[in-house]
């Protein structure tokens, strides 16, 4: 399972709906660098920093980063055509998640609703 930034954030901070889809998964939980990449500018104001980085951290190295590679970058200049095309645009950091999900066929963990505007890709809600 592919975490999205949201999905991210719910775990670093407790959320039991997200702590226990976790705690169930068979593997290894995968991070996008895009999505280490958001939570690390949000955590730049944040008065958290200090602690959320080292949680941060050690989830990181229990999970899968994935690097965005030429394949990645394929799937996701699909992905934007697709949804250009359909009038349905995404924020591009979340263009380049689903790009990895496509690429691995991996469901993505997040409440972003408009993962479900991509074909074939499957969306679980936190």
């Amino acid at each position: 399972m592919i975490l999205d930034t949201n999905a991210l954030s719910a775990f670093l901070e407790g959320k039991s709906s997200v702590v226990k889809k976790l705690g169930a998964m068979t593997g290894v939980p995968h991070l996008p660098v895009i999505v280490l990449g958001e939570f690390r500018f949000g955590l730049l104001g944040s008065r958290k920093k200090r602690a959320m980085e080292e949680h941060l951290d050690a989830f990181a190295n229990e999970c899968v980063v994935l690097p965005v590679t030429e394949t990645t970058a394929r799937h996701y200049a699909e992905i934007r055509h697709h949804l250009k095309k359909t009038g349905t645009p995404i924020p591009q950091n979340d263009a380049w998640i689903a790009a990895l999900a496509w690429e691995l066929n991996m469901p993505v963990l997040t409440d972003d609703t408009h993962f479900d505007q991509i074909p074939a890709l499957s969306r679980i809600p936190l």
